[in-house]
């Protein structure tokens, strides 16, 4: 028996996968935006199934309360202060050798997800907010690459995979994005982890069939569930796109892609803080420097990808290409206050 035959036996003598099955995943791309909840799931899910190549693309750092969650993380790459992208590749290259993981360490948005995604076969969606999923829905239906959609929030989630042009996209479903403050977040009622795990372990599983060329099984509705319930619902939403006129899929109208909706700043779900991202063309940052800048009043740590700083109120993580993340406040202008006067304009 081979190792690859060794390693996937289990996975192998299910019917629905064989050897042939395995091939398949085995010469996969994927990429997947965000790393936390449901992106780790999702990553050691697929890591440990043998998809040939993974690209994590995660913009946040690692805390404390993350660890309650997020299933490949441990004290240890907290200690580290190591970014989720850098943290979830180095466990998972530890868990399965032969699987190729790239993790990059940035914020996904309109000017550099095409490049994040040029070459993979399956988006994933392990993020936190609409602004970013409408963002991949664009990508995903202008470039033809199917997606599968995945939320939590306290004990309700929500998953569906999505093959352009032929299934809803996700505007197809909801138009807009909701106003901020409106929807309940984890950073106002919480998220359980078997939750979590439940929503990610559905995503992973069409995300298999789907490299497997097993379309056909596909589960093309909108599942929502319930976990405090035992719940599970499965909604029919073709009728969205069949009878629908959706600006995206029927139009070709990437409203998120072109930069028409973008943001300079994003607040962070579960997280009383702000991301502020730097201007087009800045050079990469100079953490010494800002660090002898501030001071040693400031506290001021700093390793390959991050530097870390306290002043006044706010805790401030500054990464390697200007972007950083304010901690303290919700309030945008604040941030960008708190960005200008320590960080530069």
């Amino acid at each position: 028996m081979t190792d690859s035959n060794a390693r996937y036996n289990r996975q192998m003598l299910v019917d629905q996968v064989g050897e042939a099955g395995q091939k398949r995943l085995g010469i996969a791309s994927v990429t997947l935006v965000g790393c936390g909840a449901l992106g780790s799931v999702l990553a050691n899910t697929l890591v440990r199934a043998g998809v040939g190549f993974l690209r994590l693309v995660d913009r946040d750092y690692l805390e404390l309360d993350n660890l309650q969650r997020q299933v490949l993380f441990d004290e240890a790459d907290l200690a580290d202060r190591l970014p989720k992208a850098e943290a979830a590749a180095r466990k998972l290259r530890r868990i399965n050798s032969t699987v190729e993981v790239e993790g990059v360490v940035d914020d996904v948005n309109h000017r550099n997800i095409e490049g994040y995604c040029d070459d993979a076969d399956l988006i994933l969606d392990g993020t936190d907010n609409f602004e970013t999923r409408f963002l991949i829905n664009d990508v995903a239906v202008k470039h033809d690459k199917p997606w599968v959609y995945g939320a939590c929030v306290a004990v309700e989630g929500l998953v569906m995979p999505i093959l352009p042009r032929e299934t809803p996209c996700l505007r197809c479903i909801w138009e807009q994005a909701p106003p901020p403050g409106t929807s309940p977040t984890c950073d106002t009622v919480g998220v359980l982890s078997p939750l979590v795990n439940l929503v990610a372990s559905l995503q992973a599983m069409e995300a298999l069939k789907i490299l497997m060329g097993k379309r056909e099984a596909l589960n093309r509705r909108l599942v929502s569930i319930d976990v405090w319930q035992g719940t599970f619902r499965a909604l029919d939403m073709q009728g969205a796109f069949d009878h629908g006129d959706c600006r995206c899929c029927k139009h070709g109208e990437y409203a998120f892609l072109s930069g028409d909706k973008a943001g300079a700043t994003t607040a962070l779900c579960g997280r009383n803080a702000v991301q502020i991202l730097p201007a087009e063309g800045l050079d990469r940052v100079d953490f010494r420097a800002i660090a002898d800048r501030i001071g040693a009043a400031a506290r001021p740590q700093f390793n390959a990808y991050m530097l870390s700083f306290h002043v006044d109120t706010y805790d401030v993580t500054l990464f390697t290409d200007g972007r950083a993340i304010v901690k303290g406040t919700h309030d945008a202008a604040v941030a960008r206050g708190v960005y200008a006067k320590y960080v530069g304009a």
